[in-house]
């Protein structure tokens, strides 16, 4: 039987993509690894590579569908020896998700159900099984879970002697699932929201609605989950930047140089260096333990087309301005373009939201979970200060910092505050 063809889960958040491209047609031959096909996730489109050998036999899901569930049936593949009469008799319907009680099979069933290869299963990880399609049709006569059997093939693959073994052992039994009694509990717990279709909007102008994107609906869910459950506080301070403005002129203006430093680099080096020196605001809050990350993966808001996204750069404290520089300028630009993977934007252990190219002069900002903090950058813009009892004139930024209060204590906060403002406005110190 035809090896079936689902779409992935590119990410621990996907749950449906957009097919934009294939890059293969029916009738090509493929091996393990070789790229099938480009699909776009909520942040980024990604290529997507085959597991198993064979030819494509039927592609099912045009590309440039839009909406495609994670698990949903998007093509067949010809396994070796097979040929287009194979296809005849596959299932080209895509596959339901499991319900949360598994209702009672019926009595009787027809040949062709009965001789059909179930869909490959996926594991609770989200792991897809690699299986023979065989395998799998004997597992379900036989009422084993082939999720509980060890495969003996290439990479792991469970096949017909797997099954037999596991029969004749009597293991891999498929258990009954239970009934989903957190259901109703996790359906209490989303928040309302508003229809279009409400009556309030006949009341109100005329209006174009354009649907949510992907990246809107995980983005709404997110913000909406971390404002509703992790408990905010905010520290807020103004910092001097004139001498960290006369140190990226110098910088900058060196001969050869072959980078651009912005106000944007330094505090994203200063507040890396902030973290180290007060660790405990580089934590995530969990309900079995506080995690104390022992490097800073710095997160950096940038505004893409219809979202936000956060690509974060590695271990950023034990990195030079000039690297920051160039890093943080090639993940923003791969950003804008979708291209980047999901490692260079799933993670981190801090978020800086900068809005002061907007003349924004303060602002909070939501936690992006599980982090347990973010820093809100406001513009700089000349005010009047004292200094040694004189009014005088200096280049302020206004710093916003928002904690999880789970794991981050008020002074814990303000310590940190206190480490950035010196950072910032004894910036040499950042060459140390």
């Amino acid at each position: 039987m035809p090896i079936q063809i689902l779409m992935p889960a590119l990410s621990p958040t996907m749950e449906e993509g957009n097919l934009a491209k294939w890059c293969v047609k029916e009738g090509d031959t493929v091996e393990s690894g070789d790229v099938i096909a480009e699909i776009e996730t909520d942040k980024a489109t990604m290529e997507v590579e085959a597991v198993d050998e064979g030819t494509i036999g039927k592609i099912l899901v045009a590309e440039g569908t839009e909406g495609v569930k994670v698990n949903e049936l998007i093509a067949l593949l010809l396994e070796e020896g097979e040929d287009e009469s194979a296809l005849e008799g596959a299932d080209t319907a895509a596959p339901a998700p499991a319900p949360a009680v598994k209702e009672e099979a019926p009595a009787a069933t027809s040949s062709a159900s009965a001789t059909s290869s179930p869909a490959a299963p996926v594991s609770d990880s989200g792991d897809r099984v690699f299986s023979s399609p065989l395998a799998r049709r004997i597992a379900a006569q036989e009422g084993l879970d082939i999720k509980a059997i060890t495969g003996s093939g290439p990479r792991g693959r469970v096949v017909k002697r797997d099954v037999e073994a596991a029969k004749a052992a009597g293991t891999g039994k498929a258990s009954a699932p239970a009934a989903d009694k957190a259901a109703p509990k996790a359906a209490a717990a989303e928040s309302k929201t508003i229809s279009q279709d409400d009556p309030i909007f006949k009341l109100l102008p005329e209006f174009e609605a354009v649907p949510n994107s992907n990246m809107r609906k995980t983005i709404a869910k997110r913000l909406t989950e971390s404002a509703r459950d992790i408990p905010h506080f905010n520290l807020q301070v103004d910092v001097e930047i004139d001498k960290l403005m006369a140190l990226r002129k110098e910088l900058n203006g060196r001969d050869g140089a072959d980078y651009k430093i912005s106000v944007n680099d330094f505090l994203v080096k200063a507040t890396s260096l902030a973290l180290t020196r007060v660790p405990d605001c580089n934590v995530a809050f969990t309900d079995d333990a506080i995690l104390k990350f022992k490097q800073v993966d710095m997160a950096i808001a940038v505004a893409v087309d219809g979202g936000l996204i956060t690509p974060i750069i590695k271990d950023a404290a034990s990195k030079g301005l000039a690297t920051l520089a160039n890093e943080a300028k090639d993940l923003a630009l791969r950003a804008r373009e979708g291209k980047l993977s999901p490692e260079e934007y799933q993670g981190g252990t801090f978020t800086i939201s900068n809005l002061g190219m907007f003349g924004i002069k303060s602002f909070n900002s939501i936690i992006n979970p599980p982090q347990g903090g973010i820093l809100s950058i406001g513009a700089g813009e000349q005010r009047p200060v004292v200094k040694d009892g004189a009014l005088a004139v200096a280049t302020v930024v206004t710093l916003t910092l928002a904690v999880d209060h789970r794991c981050i204590d008020g002074a814990t906060g303000a310590a940190f505050i206190k480490e950035l403002k010196g950072l910032i406005e004894d910036p040499i110190a950042l060459m140390l």
